[in-house]
């Protein structure tokens, strides 16, 4: 949704401080103040999320914990428990939501507010975003920074600076003022290669970005990027609130810690994956009509491969059968995997009439209806097929592993 410029900083960008972290505190007090990091303790972990004091030693998120424990010896990991972060995510967002239904979020940790309409019951933007960051503090005992603006690039960028636990507020009047002393690595959309690109030009601030003819600029980054960079560069920023978004796809991975070359326990991981994204598409209301994976070998060479169902579907065991399907069909027995990953594609609405007359799932339906009322009542490990009650071998969750170099 394209909109008119507004005369009053009402767009927030709520972004929490080091989240899986903070998180973790609420359980482990006695570690406040100290260098944390949420991570695996392996070879392969990274690192996904620091605390301050250990920020301040050059810990960062995605950073190799080997290079972590150099930066910062007296560094405490803290293994990553996902289902605490989306619990605590659930609570943050539904405070966002009693003070605006514009909110867009994210990630699991931030999100865009749109409060214009919320100033008659709440009072001023900024007050809003005083009450939001108070509520988040006293209710769920988290530190968050809140960014506002009258674009949503600007809110983003306000809030990274606002960093840790404060607000800081760039009126509409006062946007060029704040973004063209910028670097350009500033800007969305410019990696490492861009800026270099950009460099070689003499456009090193946003300030000289905003000034070089559009022409110039498609030269160098092409028409695309030329437009969108030269429309934020100059404070121009049309998009808002987006309320929907539609999910093209759900996928998981795991990474081993080890490279696996167990035909038996890559199926496993391949069940457990099928499992979740199952549960994901009937929890959302979706149905898949495509199928995926996706096989790293120990060479770091990746490959995909897909299939498309006759009917779509979001049967567990339909899932696993065609996953299991692609699989035997692209690895050779004994072959060590470094990755293995599941994806369902090409979603639709399940209760839109898309499933055929005669469903030849509709038993296996049946059943993972009744697995997920079990869950429902029970948590995740209410119930679980047999043959993921094994170990899970060297398997360890991907958001805490190095990416291939």
């Amino acid at each position: 949704m394209n909109e008119e410029p507004r005369r009053e900083a009402s767009i927030l960008h709520v972004d929490m401080d080091a989240f899986f972290v903070s998180v973790e505190l609420l359980d482990r007090p006695e570690l406040v103040g100290r260098p944390v990091a949420a991570a695996h303790d392996t070879a392969r972990s990274v690192v996904s999320s620091a605390s301050y004091e250990a920020r301040r030693f050059g810990v960062r998120s995605a950073m190799p914990i080997a290079r972590a424990k150099q930066l910062c010896p007296q560094l405490v990991l803290v293994p990553p428990v996902f289902e605490k972060y989306r619990a605590a995510s659930r609570e943050v967002m539904r405070i966002f939501t009693e003070f605006t239904p514009l909110v867009e979020p994210l990630s699991i940790d931030e999100a865009f507010l749109d409060v214009a309409g919320s100033t008659r019951l709440f009072g001023p933007p900024a007050e809003i975003a005083r009450q939001i960051r108070e509520r988040i503090q006293s209710e769920l005992g988290l530190p968050s920074s809140v960014g506002l603006a009258g674009t949503k690039f600007v809110a983003k960028l306000a809030s990274q600076r606002a960093k840790p636990n404060g607000v800081l507020e760039i009126p509409p009047e006062r946007t060029l003022d704040f973004l063209h002393p910028l670097p350009v690595s500033a800007m969305w959309g410019v990696g490492q290669a861009t800026a270099k690109s950009l460099s070689a030009r003499a456009i090193h601030t946003v300030a000289d970005l905003a000034a070089e003819p559009l022409d110039s600029l498609r030269r160098i980054v092409g028409a695309s990027s030329a437009h969108k960079l030269h429309e934020l560069a100059n404070g121009r920023d049309a998009r808002g609130i987006e309320i929907e978004r539609t999910e093209k796809s759900i996928g998981h991975e795991e990474t081993f810690e080890f490279d696996e070359p167990d035909g038996e326990a890559l199926r496993r991981e391949l069940l457990r994956l099928s499992s979740k994204i199952g549960e994901r598409l009937r929890d959302r209301g979706f149905t898949a009509r495509t199928i995926a994976i996706k096989l790293r070998w120990s060479s770091f060479e990746t490959i995909t491969r897909s299939r498309t169902l006759a009917e779509p579907t979001h049967a567990t065991q339909r899932i696993y059968a065609t996953a299991r399907e692609l699989f035997d069909e692209a690895w050779v027995e004994g072959q060590p995997v470094r990755l293995i990953g599941v994806r369902a594609e090409q979603l639709g609405d399940s209760s839109a009439g898309g499933m055929g007359l005669w469903n030849d799932d509709e038993h296996l339906t049946a059943v993972d209806q009744a697995v997920d009322s079990v869950r429902g009542k029970f948590g995740a490990a209410g119930l679980a097929p047999a043959r993921l009650l094994t170990g899970r071998g060297n398997a360890v969750d991907p958001r805490s592993l190095q990416p291939p170099i």
